[in-house]
């Protein structure tokens, strides 16, 4: 891929006002949500895209979760840390890369940064939600039991929000029961 087709391609994916070659081998494309950097190495025969997710102090309790992504769920574009952040990034043989492939990282890096870090989230949560499940296995629990301790829980303010409405607290409540549901059957101790 020669310089001038990363910049038409730059150009034709975003607003042209958007897309700006900082010098040459560095581009950045700056939008109202985001800002991707595209970067060719010294010797230019390596692209590399980047796109900032979040810093990394606010991503240390996720990044099992991020590499559970990285093997399960990302494809060709990884999570990845430097300068304190977590970054999404791209990297390919820039002789070897088509256009399509250029355009399709550029839509998953976007994807991972529309997405935060909803997923690695999820997977935290539900590792967390199997771990309850396990505990309450091991001491006989049944799934009413377990749900119960979780209500009395709510009710003497040892999990929830201090100021939550009984209505907020039903609500998280049924949305725990619904996971514990989804989740029962599956973990065996």
């Amino acid at each position: 891929m020669k310089n001038s087709e990363i910049t038409n391609t730059l150009v034709e994916v975003f607003n042209p006002d958007e897309v700006n070659l900082i010098e040459e081998g560095s581009w950045q494309v700056e939008t109202d949500n985001f800002r991707l950097l595209v970067l060719l190495s010294e010797d230019s025969s390596w692209l590399r895209l980047l796109l900032p997710i979040m810093p990394f102090q606010e991503a240390q309790a996720f990044l099992e979760q991020f590499l559970q992504a990285n093997f399960d769920e990302t494809q060709e574009v990884r999570y990845a840390i430097s300068q304190g952040i977590i970054w999404g990034v791209f990297q390919h043989n820039k002789e070897s890369l088509t256009e399509e492939d250029f355009q399709n990282a550029i839509a998953r890096l976007v994807s991972l940064h529309a997405v935060g870090t909803n997923n690695v989230f999820n997977r935290l949560v539900e590792s967390r939600i199997r771990q309850i499940i396990t505990a309450a296995k091991l001491q006989k629990q049944s799934l009413e039991t377990t749900m119960q301790t979780l209500d009395r829980f709510y009710a003497e303010g040892m999990m929830g929000e201090v100021s939550q409405t009984s209505e907020q607290r039903e609500a998280v409540l049924g949305i725990w029961k619904k996971q514990l549901e989804r989740l029962w059957k599956e973990v065996e101790i």
